[in-house]
């Protein structure tokens, strides 16, 4: 029993849904196949999909857009050359669809040929007039390729045939802050807004490319404008609180980052800078509370952790800033900005062989700043471990071979190692670097100065530096 299409698409799906389970066959027109199709590949149904191309075939054999959609899943799948050779037939039937070169594209795409794509992309260009997606689908391809000129370029022409495509003017933006073109990003959405004066998504990248060049008046007046654009963009006043933070407004911006709570639910984001606005205003207790609802709302923020170890750090609370950062690790011991701030209160502690530890995890997990290695040198130095401490340092110089300051330690490390020709070595390296620093070396090893060698070498490298 054949019967006629619904001209809803619901209806459609509904009675295509109907006719699997029944022994039923209904009839329906091509484009409701495509309707219900699309209904499926978009909400990743994608059995479902395949079950309607393959009637949809049976039906309309010679239905191109069916044909496409059969394509489109085989490049979904992998499956290239099935689809190129279906292609190969589609082309041969109508070589002037802009779908078939697209399709292509799609292939070379994934198979990682972004010029190629990008090729076949600019003929489907050539024979449609209707090119939003193309642009779409070049910027996308550029930016595989890191040309974010061509990138921005593609965006902006989506902008021309659709001003409220949102996601094309995040990429634009995107493209401007990547060529670190912040005033031309500035000048651009100033013009998308003059002929978009509510659009509150570009008010909102506005601001936030005023404060990439700290112009933060201009800033918030652009935030204000979201704002009156959307009075529940939660975005613009979020940023419109980091703004106020930087000029010390802590009460105002509390109200904005309070106005997001009352909007949506509470973010971790903003109980952190609640928090942090609290603890600048000197208001311990609220500081407190807003931070330990943080780590309640989301107990993998490491920024939650770390504010609220900071805060009992500064007020000498060195156990309970251990506790705090060894819950953090109990909760993620991979991460080196826990290991590095253990080690940091070890040290208060003067628990130098914990402290020692931690600094290895730190380095372990991958974090080679400056000071992790010279803070690591020093802890094992304080031990007494001079050869650990010098190892520590020449790997430190690896990463930063120009630092005098590490050079200088490592000098006085030799010295106190009893190794007295690399010490002379080291130290004449970091005083041709940096002359100025010696000083740090005298602060740290004063017990060395009077080393009548040591007076007589510092005494020459002086003369021929002036």
């Amino acid at each position: 029993m054949a019967l006629e299409s619904n001209e809803f698409p619901d209806k459609s799906i509904s009675k295509f849904e109907s006719m699997l389970k029944t022994d039923d066959i209904y009839f329906f027109d091509a484009e409701d196949f495509e309707e219900i199709i699309h209904h499926y590949l978009n909400n990743g149904k994608i059995s479902l999909g395949k079950k309607a191309i393959q009637i949809g075939l049976e039906q309309h054999p010679n239905a191109l857009e069916l044909k496409l959609l059969h394509v489109e899943v085989l490049v979904f799948e992998d499956k290239y050359e099935e689809a190129g050779r279906l292609l190969d037939q589609l082309q041969d039937i109508d070589s002037r669809n802009e779908e078939i070169y697209i399709q292509r594209a799609n292939i070379q795409s994934k198979q990682d040929n972004h010029q190629e794509a990008v090729n076949l992309l600019l003929e489907a260009l050539q024979i449609t007039e209707d090119s939003f997606d193309i642009h779409s689908l070049l910027g996308m391809e550029y930016l595989f390729m890191d040309d974010f000129e061509q990138a921005k370029r593609s965006f902006i022409k989506c902008l021309e045939f659709d001003d409220k495509d949102y996601s094309s003017l995040y990429n634009v933006v995107y493209c401007f802050e990547f060529l670190e073109d912040f005033d031309g990003a500035i000048h651009y959405l100033n013009e998308y807004l003059e002929r978009n004066p509510y659009c509150e998504v570009a008010w909102h990248q506005l601001g936030k490319m005023y404060c990439t060049k700290n112009m933060y008046t201009e800033a918030l007046a652009a935030f204000d404008f979201a704002i009156i654009s959307d009075d529940s963009f939660i975005g613009a006043y979020f940023e419109k609180g980091k703004v106020l933070e930087k000029l010390g407004k802590y009460n105002e911006a509390i109200e904005n980052y309070e106005t997001t709570i009352s909007i949506e639910d509470p973010t971790s984001h903003a109980y952190l800078r609640i928090g942090r606005c609290h603890e600048k205003l000197g208001n311990n207790d609220l500081a407190k509370y807003y931070y330990y609802n943080t780590v309640h709302e989301d107990p993998l923020l490491d920024k939650g952790w770390l504010a609220i170890t900071d805060f009992h750090y500064k007020l000498e609370n060195y156990e309970k800033a251990l506790y705090y950062i060894n819950k953090a690790i109990n909760i993620d011991g991979e991460n080196p900005l826990y290991w590095k701030k253990c080690a940091k209160i070890y040290l208060a502690l003067n628990n130098f062989d914990e402290a020692d530890f931690a600094y290895k995890q730190t380095v372990d997990l991958g974090n080679y700043e400056l000071g992790t290695w010279k803070n690591w040198a020093d802890v094992l130095k304080k031990i007494g471990d001079f050869g650990s401490s010098i190892q520590v340092l020449v790997q430190g110089l690896e990463f930063y071979p120009e630092s005098a300051e590490l050079t200088y330690k490592l000098a006085g490390i030799y010295l106190k190692n009893n190794e007295i020709i690399k010490a002379k070595e080291k130290l004449a390296q970091a005083m041709q670097m940096d002359i100025e620093k010696f000083q740090l070396f005298e602060e740290e090893f004063p017990e060395l100065n009077k080393i009548k060698w040591l007076q007589t070498l510092v005494s020459e490298i002086k003369k021929t530096s002036t």
